[in-house]
């Protein structure tokens, strides 16, 4: 692994979840302007991966979230969901690490794991 990267499938379908929009955030120190910092955006490809999102050189420890759109990818199927949008909170405990972070999703459920 180098870096933040992603990787989705849709358990419904048993396959990649293609086209997703990904947006990578990272916590901002108390005197920011906004609670949050935009780091990367990327969609995922045709094997479901949004590799690397974010290169480990530039990762720094705390508190980041990865958001997934999922209401485009879902209506182009046209399948309802309950989740039209996707937020995962997560820690990484020093700079330069490496994440992966997979979501399994389907319209009406999701999990995520830490991956390798």
């Amino acid at each position: 692994m180098s870096g933040i990267s992603t990787h989705i499938l849709d358990t419904s379908l048993g396959l990649p979840a293609a086209g997703i929009q990904v947006t990578l955030e990272r916590e901002a120190p108390d005197d920011y302007a906004s609670p949050w910092i935009h780091c990367a955006s990327g969609a995922t490809d045709a094997d479901g991966r949004c590799r690397p999102l974010f290169p480990a050189d530039r990762v720094v420890a705390g508190t980041h979230r990865l958001h997934f759109a999922t209401a485009p990818y879902f209506a182009a199927l046209d399948q309802p969901t309950l989740y039209p949008s996707i937020t995962i909170t997560f820690l990484v405990a020093a700079d330069g690490a490496s994440y992966h972070i997979p979501l399994l999703l389907s319209p009406f459920g999701y999990s995520t794991y830490r991956g390798t």
